[in-house]
């Protein structure tokens, strides 16, 4: 397979690596029933402070097929007042999820409770090489700060955790 690859010229070969991520997208899609997927994350995947919990891959029912899973990805945030906020999102190779062009969907609800706020549950396929950061911040007064970032990578179909950083007050903004 790799001399067939290395034989392509550059646009062939950007085209190859297109059409399978393409393929990875369309397995995740066919996985099966997205929207009890999301009916699920959206039972089990925020804590008690209301933000999502890590992403996760729920796994395909494509026979063992790779790229037939979907990597699940809560997110949220818990207002107090109009300037002051706790959120988690994730971040899809540095960009924010509800912008990348990965996304296969994403579902957003109201907070239930006392707080105003939201929580979100996007899903993406399982593409090798994809890199996620699940960053924690907080608004006060209507500045916004970083605490910490978990950063993951998409590797042989896992999802592999790579660093987590602390943010300190002086850090990140």
């Amino acid at each position: 397979m790799i001399r067939v690859l290395d034989r392509l010229e550059g646009d062939d070969l950007a085209n190859v690596a297109e059409a399978a991520r393409q393929l990875q997208r369309e397995r995740a899609v066919a996985r099966g029933d997205l929207d009890a997927i999301i009916a699920a994350a959206f039972e089990s995947g925020f804590g008690n402070d209301g933000l999502g919990l890590l992403p996760w891959i729920e796994e395909g029912s494509g026979g063992g097929v790779s790229g037939s899973g979907v990597i699940v990805c809560p997110g949220g945030l818990v207002s107090k007042s109009r300037t002051n906020h706790r959120c988690r999102f994730v971040s899809v190779n540095d960009m924010w999820i509800w912008e990348s062009t990965e996304l296969i969907r994403e579902d957003k609800r109201s907070n239930p409770g006392r707080d105003d706020g939201f929580r979100a549950v996007a899903l993406l396929p399982v593409l090798t090489g994809m890199e996620l950061d699940v960053v924690s911040g907080k608004a006060r007064q209507g500045m916004h700060s970083v605490d910490r970032v978990v950063s993951y990578e998409v590797r042989g179909g896992e999802l592999v955790e790579v660093s987590q950083r602390t943010i300190s007050p002086s850090g990140m903004q």
